[in-house]
């Protein structure tokens, strides 16, 4: 009787095992889906934009965004994301365009170049527990303000500009429909800084939707929406459309989240625009144990 009492008890204890771990997988996996998670992260976002616009040139930007949650109080978190841009640039004019810039720029403009690009700090004021809209159905949100800075190493690479305005977040999890959603909206507008340089007013609108799937993959669509107020019309929007995949997973003990996706833009500027983009990210993820 006794060895009978074992031999169940041991296939259930490894049951419980695999339900309880995979329930882990699957809250970490939201956490790291959340842009304003209150868990300690730091993403490595690499962007390749090709056919630069009227060249088929390359840029390169590499995003290092460290997210640092800070707890004001019971009720408050405080989520601090700044946003460092590594940039290769390549030329994006050509012909009679890049010989009027370069009498506007001088000759360096028809250069690559690699350096910094400008820092964008984000602040956002999150309530630490999330709305519950219905069962296994929650909201978070965050609002706050976003700055740019000025650190760009090269002209080409940034705006010359100190610049700040409010941005605000939500994140919806659905998990009976096994998906995450959400957006990022951004305006910018400049304050300060070179007179020479155009003035900022910028808009960045980033909708997210995950599908979550077995063993931590999910599929996964974020493009990134912008609008330069201060362009002319052609020269305004960039609305990409495309999607990815992404996996969590453990690289030894250290978890991780993985994905790539690819993005056409369907409408860009005529002048600088790229025609597509390759995105890959890899997010080391400090959850509290």
């Amino acid at each position: 009787m006794m060895r009978n009492a074992i031999r169940m008890a041991v296939p259930a204890a490894a049951l419980a095992f695999h339900v309880s771990t995979a329930c882990a997988q699957e809250d970490l996996r939201e956490a790291a889906q959340n842009p304003i998670a209150n868990m300690i992260s730091l993403p490595f976002q690499n962007e390749t934009n090709f056919g630069l616009g009227n060249t088929d040139n390359t840029q390169n930007v590499l995003n290092i965004q460290p997210v640092f949650p800070v707890r004001l109080n019971d009720d408050w978190n405080l989520i601090i994301r700044p946003i460092l841009p590594v940039i290769y640039q390549e030329p994006f004019l050509a012909g009679e365009e890049l010989q009027e810039a370069e009498r506007v720029f001088g000759d360096d403009i028809g250069n690559s170049h690699f350096g910094l690009g400008d820092l964008t700090p984000e602040f956002f004021f999150s309530p630490s527990k999330p709305v519950e809209l219905a069962p296994d159905v929650s909201l978070v949100w965050g609002a706050g303000p976003v700055f740019q800075i000025p650190t760009a190493t090269n002209n080409l690479l940034g705006t010359g500009k100190w610049s700040a305005g409010p941005g605000f977040v939500t994140f919806l999890s659905v998990k009976p429909l096994k998906i995450t959603t959400g957006f990022l909206a951004i305006n910018l507008w400049s304050f300060a800084g070179d007179d020479d340089r155009s003035d900022v007013n910028a808009l960045t609108f980033q909708p997210f939707l995950n599908y979550n799937l077995a063993n931590g993959w999910y599929l996964t669509t974020s493009p990134v929406i912008t609008a330069n107020w201060e362009a002319a019309g052609d020269n305004r929007w960039t609305v990409p459309a495309g999607g990815g995949i992404g996996r969590i997973f453990e690289i030894g003990h250290q978890p991780v989240n993985a994905q790539v996706s690819a993005y056409y833009n369907i409408v860009k500027p005529d002048d600088t625009g790229p025609d597509w983009q390759l995105r890959a990210q890899l997010t080391f993820l400090f959850p509290t144990r």
